[in-house]
């Protein structure tokens, strides 16, 4: 299947970033390689960007669609690693990076990746296809506690406890092994009623096992701080996310870079000297136009931040 994906916020992220044309940048979710194929064309002969993806399908994507540059590293790795991979490149500094947060229109319509509640497929959702832990390893060995926290914490499921008693009672016959087994199981857990209104009821719980699997969340915080202390100064650092539990993680995370005096507000004088290190570009998030959601539905609820270092 051909990697096909259309970049969400394409022209705002790589405009955000203020490309220097002999500056280093890096894209932590390098994708089929969207924006990188912007930022490498805003870069001259002295310029170099760095490409970083978990997804060798997707490093091959972006390899075919960025052959004529030769100023691009292709790095099979975790954004969250950057720190590391810096250092294997011998770069001390980078003037930009763009994290992506989503999962790619691939992985999506690739029915075999396991990522589709639409299509039936053993169950995975691997972003990284040399990973040993997948959708199936969740689903058949967490415990009955566990899948509902997963499922509560990380899709805001309200029949979290529910689907968890389901799986539970069902995998005791047989291994839960395909999507639509477990989009059944979803679908006899939740009431009618709820099922009428809105998305899809299983939506949300694909979600939480797809974070689970490949560990979206719990690195977040410290990927950005680190992908900020490599940033130099007047870097940018441009971060999209899709959904509510990402954005907060970056929000507050960005607050914090911003954040001078941390001294109680009945001080006197500032005593702690703390000073902001960064500058919120972005008070609000960037979301997508209107145009852009004519002919992208998945950039729906897509929103930008970015952060300068000072």
């Amino acid at each position: 299947m051909e990697f096909r994906h259309i970049s969400v916020l394409l022209r705002e992220a790589v405009d955000g970033l203020c490309i220097k044309p002999d500056g280093i940048y890096a894209d932590g979710t390098l994708g089929g390689g969207g924006h990188s194929f912007e930022i490498a064309s805003a870069l001259g002969k002295n310029g170099h960007l760095i490409g970083i993806d978990r997804d060798t399908d997707a490093i091959c994507a972006a390899r075919e669609r960025l052959k004529k540059f030769e100023n691009v590293s292709y790095v099979h790795s975790n954004y969250n690693e950057i720190k590391n991979i810096l250092n294997n490149l011998n770069i001390d500094k980078i003037d930009g990076a763009l994290i992506d947060l989503g999962v790619s229109s691939y992985q999506l319509d690739c029915a075999e990746r396991g990522f589709s509640y639409m299509e039936d497929a053993p169950l995975d959702m691997r972003m990284d296809k040399d990973a040993d832990f997948s959708a199936y390893n969740v689903i058949n060995e967490y415990s009955q506690e566990e899948l509902t926290k997963i499922f509560y914490d990380y899709g805001e499921e309200k029949f979290s406890k529910r689907v968890a008693q389901l799986i539970c009672e069902a995998r005791k016959t047989s291994p839960i092994k395909t999507t639509l087994e477990l989009v059944e199981l979803i679908k006899r857990s939740i009431p009618e009623k709820f099922r009428q209104k809105g998305s899809h009821p299983a939506k949300r719980v694909f979600q939480a096992v797809r974070i689970e699997v490949n560990s979206e969340l719990e690195p977040l915080k410290q990927a950005l701080e680190d992908f900020f202390d490599v940033l130099a100064p007047g870097g940018r650092l441009c971060v999209i996310t899709f959904h509510s539990l990402e954005d907060r993680i970056v929000k507050q995370t960005f607050a914090s870079f911003a954040k001078g005096c941390t001294c109680p507000k009945d001080f006197p004088i500032c005593v702690c000297n703390n000073k902001p290190r960064g500058k919120i570009i972005t008070n609000k998030p960037i979301l997508p136009s209107a145009e852009e959601l004519e002919f992208n539905k998945r950039s729906k609820s897509a929103k930008l931040r970015i952060c300068e270092k000072l």
